[in-house]
């Protein structure tokens, strides 16, 4: 057991490198530091945490207003971000932000659809709104669960330019009809051998797609460019998303690379497709997509995320940031599809990195992890991290919720916000809104 002696000890040293992150912060370090680099990757220790939001794009505000990022690219489906991208860009009919969220209607609505993204959304299209069309910043998604809408946009793209080719892709993409709106289902069905998979069609979809590249573009210039980029990237996604839903029940760790590596993908694209590859580009995604892997117990039982596959391929061009948090509020479910709840997140369990600096007695604040210095030594020690998804079962907190890192390997910065509150969703349900009841309850009533 660690003496009062040393924790005190330990406390004082994470004091010591600590800076202030409370109202604004002191992040002109930080954002110098990452506004070097060509991807600044800001994560989140959980998808229903505001001050992680709100902090996250703050700092995004300034690398696209100081640093010039102009692509920002977000764990979120690519057709439903798209319309949100035609939005701050000035390209769309939709009367304010919350509308152009609107696609955001499948579980976990409340990661989009809440206030703080609204306030981005808005302050992205005004800032864009003062720049020349070849200056403006696109946002963009990069996650896969959207076979179904991504089908839809492809075909609805091949009817205005290519009839003939869209009744081509209507007749391969059929072969999802049979299984309905959930893929699973389908994943499920080719898994078991009940029937052949749909990766043949996908696939000669995607290559007929790429092939008529050429006469495609004799739209007008970089709109049609544009649109095309947008339907291969939908295409490319529906044969992706078709392997990663084969992958679900053969084991977790195929189904998480597969999603991750169509991430990794995604941000290539995005970088090759606009100013050929000098764009700078801010990601936000949980932490256990953006910091890296190997510094996991993930690496150690041989899955990969953004975070790894960035760093492999750019090395220094690539500055990534992690949050953590103690103690306060939530917004989670308690099961897959379930309804938004704004839960209480439990202290953080003594042995990790949260309680830790917790015990630092900072409150909020930020630690450069690239110095040299006592603090960074001693977080090298590999400790307990929390991560919360769109799920959190406090009753399950330490297998549910934790694994073991070396954080100064996983992140170049960590931004701890010791106590912090629920994401507010824009559709608030009773749940949420009944939300905070003390841990006894009912026990304690």
């Amino acid at each position: 057991m660690v003496s009062l002696t040393q924790a005190d000890a330990d406390s004082t040293v994470i004091a010591s490198a600590a800076r202030p992150a409370a109202q604004g912060g002191d992040f002109d370090p930080l954002i110098a530091s990452a506004g070097n680099r060509a991807f600044v990757l800001i994560g989140e220790a959980s998808h229903g945490t505001h001050e992680f939001y709100a902090t996250r794009a703050d700092l995004t505000r300034r690398l696209v207003a100081e640093k010039n990022f102009r692509i920002i690219a977000l764990e979120a489906d690519w057709p439903d971000m798209l319309r949100v991208h035609r939005y701050v860009t000035g390209r769309s009919e939709d009367n304010g932000a919350a509308e152009a969220l609107g696609d955001f209607r499948r579980f976990p609505a409340w990661m989009w659809r809440n206030t703080v993204v609204v306030e981005f959304v808005e302050w992205l299209r005004r800032w864009n709104s003062q720049q020349p069309e070849r200056d403006r910043a696109g946002i963009f998604g990069m996650d896969l669960y959207s076979l179904h809408s991504s089908i839809e946009a492809v075909l609805r793209y091949l009817e205005k330019v290519d009839p003939d080719a869209a009744k081509r892709a209507r007749h391969r993409y059929a072969c999802f009809e049979f299984f309905g709106p959930d893929p699973q289902t389908y994943g499920y069905a080719t898994t078991s051998g009940q029937i052949e998979s749909c990766e043949d069609d996908v696939v000669a979809q995607l290559i007929e797609l790429r092939r008529k590249y050429g006469e495609l573009m004799s739209g007008d210039g970089n709109v049609a460019a544009d649109e095309f980029f947008y339907a291969e990237q939908n295409a490319r996604l529906v044969a992706n998303a078709e392997r990663y839903y084969r992958s679900m029940f053969r084991g977790r760790d195929t189904s998480w690379n597969l999603r991750d590596e169509h991430m990794g993908q995604t941000l290539q694209a995005l970088v090759n497709h606009f100013d050929s590859g000098r764009s700078k580009v801010v990601v936000w995604a949980h932490n256990s997509h953006l910091g890296d892997a190997r510094a996991t117990e993930m690496g150690a039982r041989g899955e990969w995320n953004v975070g790894q596959l960035t760093r492999e391929r750019y090395g220094d061009n690539v500055f990534s940031i992690g949050f953590s948090t103690n103690s306060g509020t939530v917004t989670a479910a308690s099961d897959w599809g379930g309804t938004a709840e704004r839960k209480r997140v439990r202290p953080a369990l003594a042995g990790s990195y949260e309680r830790l600096f917790h015990e630092a007695g900072t409150g909020w604040f930020w630690i450069d992890l690239r110095a040299t210095n006592d603090a960074v030594k001693l977080l090298r020690q590999r400790r307990l991290e929390r991560a919360i998804g769109v799920i959190y079962r406090p009753d399950a907190e330490r297998w549910s919720h934790y694994f073991e890192a070396c954080l100064p390997d996983q992140f170049d910065a960590i931004i701890h916000l010791d106590e912090t509150r629920a994401l507010e969703p824009l559709e608030r349900s009773s749940e949420w809104d009944r939300g905070e009841l003390p841990e006894t309850y009912p026990e304690g009533l």
